[in-house]
């Protein structure tokens, strides 16, 4: 869930209780503006303390916990470091080389493009669909992605 997300049952849980925007901003502390921009889902960002008083004031309860994975998270990442090559990078291979760490040649111009493009949170579920499926540790996974990212000079700033 997203903050665009969690907007539209504001707005819903709002319109529900017969208040105004102008209403609610008044009793939460906010600003009329700042609860249409939730609202519309063109807010950046609130707080995490100011977003739970607020849902709190509505009657709207998030549960924290984790996600599911991505399922089939590893075939995902695969096709997305793929698509501008003739080869496709199996999710097999990949995950043998996650494990290994040995990167082969054949694979860098894949593992880079994953490395610099994929979607974060996919990487993210193919590493615990990876260590589920190996028994081997998360950590030692991404310790294999952050050297190829040193080793291949990956520009995303997240492996720095």
């Amino acid at each position: 869930m997203n903050i665009a997300d969690i907007g539209q049952l504001v707005h819903a849980r709002r319109t529900a209780l017969g208040l105004s925007q102008a209403r609610l901003a008044t009793m939460s502390g906010l600003s009329r503006a700042t609860i249409k921009q939730l609202e519309t889902g063109s807010l950046v960002d609130l707080g995490a303390a100011k977003l739970a008083e607020l849902l709190d004031l509505v009657g709207i309860n998030l549960d924290a916990g984790t996600r599911k994975g991505h399922q089939h998270a590893l075939q995902l990442v695969s096709q997305s470091a793929s698509v501008s090559y003739k080869t496709l990078l199996d999710p097999a291979v990949l995950a043998a080389a996650l494990v290994d760490g040995d990167l082969p040649e054949r694979l860098i111009p894949h593992i880079a493009t994953l490395l610099d493009e994929a979607p974060l949170y996919l990487i993210v579920a193919a590493v615990e669909e990876v260590a589920s499926i190996s028994s081997m540790s998360p950590k030692l996974l991404w310790k294999h992605l952050f050297l190829w990212a040193k080793d291949l000079h990956s520009p995303r700033g997240v492996w720095a």
